[in-house]
């Protein structure tokens, strides 16, 4: 095996991602901190790697990928042992596939990264209500997902609930998820919180983000 090296921040979710499946799938890796809001990932070095600049990226042997979803893909693809996280069956991953496009496009950017980007890089202090709103409508899509479920994609754990738990967990300052109206949810939160190793892989990251934004954020209007 290759050296793997992990360039990332531990407040970003999908950093958190990366992390979760690597240690699910037992690899040894370096971990190399890259300061996005100092502006690291902008350096030439870093950005003949990226040219996108983003975090994640993974090395392997000199060679580069990025986007947390390809990532932690590529790492089953490669070292897993068997197909749970990733199943080879073309059902069970198209559906594993649907779960990381919706944290992706929905959960991500559409309730994170959209929230996050006028904090963080153009001093905002307020957050319109339908953002707010929005991330319950989220909730409400995650609710459905899981069904009579323990994760997911069915009752094996899969990429999707590393993925999204990543981005779900770094909301609940900004959005708290009541038990009775989320009690699938709630159930599904507390079992991915009993993960070996979750505080380090990402609870600590996503009260991080959760700092951060509670000492941005003034105003919800």
């Amino acid at each position: 095996m290759g050296k793997l090296v992990l360039y990332g921040v531990e407040a970003s979710p999908p950093v958190r991602a990366c992390k979760m499946t690597l240690h699910a799938l037992g690899l040894q890796y370096e971990y190399k901190l890259v300061n996005i809001l100092a502006g690291d990932q902008l350096n030439k070095e870093y950005t003949l790697k990226n040219p996108q600049h983003t975090v994640p990226m993974l090395e392997d042997d000199g060679k580069c990928i990025w986007d947390s979803h390809a990532i932690m893909a590529y790492l089953v693809r490669k070292y897993g042992k068997e197909d749970s996280l990733y199943p080879k069956d073309y059902y069970k991953r198209a559906v594993v596939d649907q779960r990381l496009h919706f944290e992706s496009g929905v959960v991500f950017q559409g309730c994170i990264r959209n929230i996050a980007a006028p904090i963080f890089y153009r001093n905002g202090t307020e957050v319109p209500r339908y953002m707010i709103d929005g991330i319950f409508d989220m909730y409400d899509f995650l609710e459905a997902f899981l069904g009579n479920q323990d994760y997911l994609c069915g009752s094996t754990l899969t990429l999707a609930d590393f993925s999204c738990i990543s981005s779900v967990a770094s909301l609940l300052g900004l959005a708290p998820i009541e038990s009775k109206r989320y009690p699938k949810l709630s159930a599904w939160i507390a079992r991915m919180e009993q993960l070996p190793d979750y505080q380090s892989n990402n609870g600590n990251g996503a009260q991080m983000l959760i700092d951060l934004f509670t000492a941005k954020i003034k105003k919800i209007v």
